[in-house]
């Protein structure tokens, strides 16, 4: 089986153009109908927060009776509908065609996708996933009540696939929907998709939360899926998974299908990693700037379990520690087993870092910890990667990475590319299609650690490394596979 991305989402010929997941752009509205949202609260450094407010808590119980099997949910879609929103991206292509009397020539096309989108904030602020807006030229919203809005970009976020837009109301306050606590949700707990399957106006389709913290769906860097059963189509992405009470619980992203439609496993972005990215934005980010534990962790198998006497799996093991990174500092160790982050349990990599990256910057975190047999709790402060942000470095003159932009390898560097971030050395990020390098087979996101057997620290000693030779033998990783390359 596979996931199926934007190809089930959107309905167009730019579908296959963009890849995307399939779930659906979802709008959120507002608990409180159209009257405006309370202004965000702002962190110490001034940055703006998005209000969290949270629904009253639900109230689980099995029907009891002939009526309250019938009970609808009409009251949760009409609170929950206005803030669902249609996102048109659109994109000018060239084509050759052939012509008989003009022979062959550049055929202009525009190209269309469409998705679904969720209102953040009362003054305009959408989210929708980063896979309905990748390479549009223009993008309009389309409100529940058929209005019409052009929308500028505010942020892309193709590491979680979403995306920040902004229209402009002309001061009129929008619907928008209060953020679920997603700690509370449970499996087996009632939800709504809502959005604009295949082009049909506003669609809401009802389902339950079928499993949550899935990792392993593998649709994005920072995976920690809730599941659902909620009918999830081409056309969905970036729309909204309510609760009972129409809180957003998630973006609904992804589906799992082997025919590209619907099998009733779709899968949402959780809201409060929605809303850390929606916050960067706001604050006038271009990157969204995650938190990083800087431990190397494995799943504890019943092999590993046994062979540390334990009564059965659980937690993620650490097997090394980025020096002076926030996990060495907080006190981790080799060989501990995380059980929770931020009071929630962990049990992989991926939920690790994303229970990490989802903490606000400052934020301290406790960390459960299992050492020695007996439960300790250390606290991290969530920070960004190490290592800043060094300048790229253009790579000219006559050898075989002439026409290549490349960084040095961080922390911070490499979860900025997606790449590992205990790797050192340099790294592509991007080629002139007509230079030597791309020529030669050159890739964005190669790593070079080493020239001619000499260690490559930073960029500026792979540039005096190539300068200085005739001939080259370059080491690469490409996709966790280490070749020596000779020229």
């Amino acid at each position: 089986m596979k996931i199926t991305r934007a190809t089930l989402l959107k309905a167009s010929p730019f579908v296959a153009l963009v890849a995307g997941f399939a779930g659906g752009a979802l709008a959120i509205s507002p608990l409180s109908g159209t009257d405006p949202a309370p202004p965000p609260a702002t962190q110490q450094d001034g940055a703006p927060y998005l209000q969290l407010v949270q629904a009253q808590p639900l109230t689980r119980a099995v029907p009891s009776s002939q009526g309250q099997v019938q009970l609808s949910f009409a009251p949760v879609a009409a609170r929950a509908g206005p803030a669902v929103v249609n996102v048109y991206a659109q994109r000018v292509v060239r084509a050759m065609a052939l012509d008989p009397f003009f022979g062959r020539f550049s055929q202009p096309r525009v190209e269309q996708s469409l998705g679904s989108g969720v209102i953040m904030r009362a003054d305009g602020i959408i989210v929708t996933n980063n896979h309905v807006i990748d390479g549009a030229q223009s993008l309009r919203v389309v409100m529940a009540d058929r209005r019409e809005f052009d929308a500028e970009l505010l942020l892309a976020d193709p590491r979680v696939d979403l995306a920040v837009l902004r229209i402009d109301t002309g001061g009129e306050s929008l619907p928008t929907l209060p953020f679920a606590n997603t700690a509370e949700l449970q499996v087996g707990d009632m939800v709504l998709a809502i959005g604009n399957p295949f082009g049909l106006q506003q669609t809401v389709t009802s389902g339950i939360i079928s499993a949550l913290a899935r990792t392993e769906v593998g649709v994005s860097d920072y995976a920690f899926f809730i599941q659902t059963d909620a009918a999830i189509n081409r056309g969905n992405s970036g729309g909204a998974l309510v609760d009972m009470n129409g809180a957003l619980v998630g973006v609904n992203t992804a589906i799992f299908s082997e025919t590209g439609g619907s099998n009733g496993i779709g899968f949402a972005i959780p809201s409060e990693m929605v809303r850390r990215v929606v916050e960067s934005a706001v604050a006038g980010g271009r990157t969204v700037v995650r938190p990083w534990l800087g431990a190397r962790v494995q799943p504890v198998t019943q092999e590993v379990a046994r062979s540390l006497g334990l009564a059965r799996p659980e937690g993620a093991l650490v097997s090394s520690l980025y020096p002076r990174a926030a996990g060495e500092r907080a006190g981790l160790r080799d060989g501990d087993i995380i059980l929770s982050v931020a009071g929630v349990p962990v049990h992989d990599e991926g939920g690790v870092r994303y229970q990490f990256a989802t903490q606000r910057p400052g934020a301290r975190v406790p960390l459960v910890v299992r050492r020695d047999g007996r439960e300790i709790t250390l606290t991290a402060t969530a920070e960004a990667p190490p290592g800043g942000a060094p300048e790229a470095r253009e790579l000219t003159g006559r050898h075989p990475l002439s026409g290549s932009r490349v960084v040095t390898l961080t922390p911070a560097t490499a979860e900025g590319a997606g790449l590992d971030p205990f790797k050192t050395g340099v790294f592509i990020q991007a080629l002139d299609s007509r230079g030597f390098a791309a020529r030669v087979g050159f890739r964005p996101g190669d790593i070079i650690d080493e020239v001619n057997g000499a260690p490559i620290r930073d960029a500026a000693a792979l540039d005096r490394a190539m300068a200085a030779s005739q001939n080259w033998v370059i080491s690469v990783e490409r996709g966790g596979q280490r070749r020596e390359i000779r020229f």
